[in-house]
Order: C-alpha cells, then structure tokens, then sequence
C-alpha cells in the first residue's frame, strides 16, 4: 500500500523574468518538512513548477500525493492533460507554438508516472496557511537573489 502525503508548492517572481524562488511543504501524517531555493533569472511559471519537482522528488518511494497549488498554469496543464498533448506533439502547443519551460514539463511529467499524483488548485494569497507559508519561504528565496 502506497504511502499518502500532501505536497503545498507555490514559487515567486520579482519582474518576470527576474529573482525568483519556490517554497514546498511535504506532509506525511505528523512528519512536515520544508524545502526552498531559488534562481537569480527565472520566470514565476518555472518556479511554480520546479517547487512541484522538487517536492514530488524529495519523495523516497512511490506514494499516493495530494499536490496543491495556486497556479492554475499546473493545474490545468495537468488536470486538463495539455503537458502530455505538448509532450506527444514534440513540445508544441496549438498553431505550431512552442511548449514553453519544455525541460522542467519533461521531468514532472516523468515523477508523476512514478506517483499518483491529484493537482489540486487553491486561491493564492488567500489565508491557505500552507499556501501562505509556501509564498513566504519562495519570497526569502527570491530576495536573496534581489539584492
């Protein structure tokens, strides 16, 4: 039987592109540990999704992953199955456009045939406090790459 964690993820951009940085909360019943990190240049979509890697990779074995996030950019390219359209059509989206972040959609697409992953969307900057703890570590990320 499969383990049953949450993974909360949500990343920050100042400009965009700019500093950015992700904050990730992994929960496995009384167990919480916190990840974070952060690029001098990047955009707010790649820190959304490297926050949701790095979570689903800190995982040790294949596990039953509650994943929520604000970013709708992840959640209905998942949920609504367009990264695997991108991914079959060679990394192109509709009229022959380029799949953006392309490398990091190949990875996460990769860790959530490894674990049976539910995306679940919540209202960012909303009082969601794992959502809210999530923005304050990918924001102390962020800053250090501001200054």
């Amino acid at each position: 039987m499969k383990k049953s964690v949450e993974i909360f993820t949500d990343g920050a951009c100042s400009g965009n592109p700019g500093p950015g940085g992700y904050g990730v909360i992994l929960r496995y019943g009384e167990n919480v540990r916190e990840l974070s990190g952060g690029e001098a240049q990047t955009t707010n979509n790649r820190m959304e999704l490297k926050g949701v890697i790095e979570g689903l990779s800190a995982l040790k074995e294949p596990c039953r992953v509650k994943l929520y996030s604000d970013s709708k950019y992840i959640i209905d390219a998942v949920n609504q199955g367009w990264a695997k359209k991108w991914r079959a059509n060679g990394w192109k989206r509709g009229k022959n456009e380029p799949a953006l972040n392309s490398d990091l959609w190949a990875v996460l697409l990769d860790l959530i045939e490894i674990h049976e992953v539910e995306f679940i969307w919540v209202k960012g900057h909303a009082g969601h406090p794992e959502n809210e703890r999530c923005d304050t570590l990918a924001v102390i990320q962020r800053d250090k790459f501001s200054k």
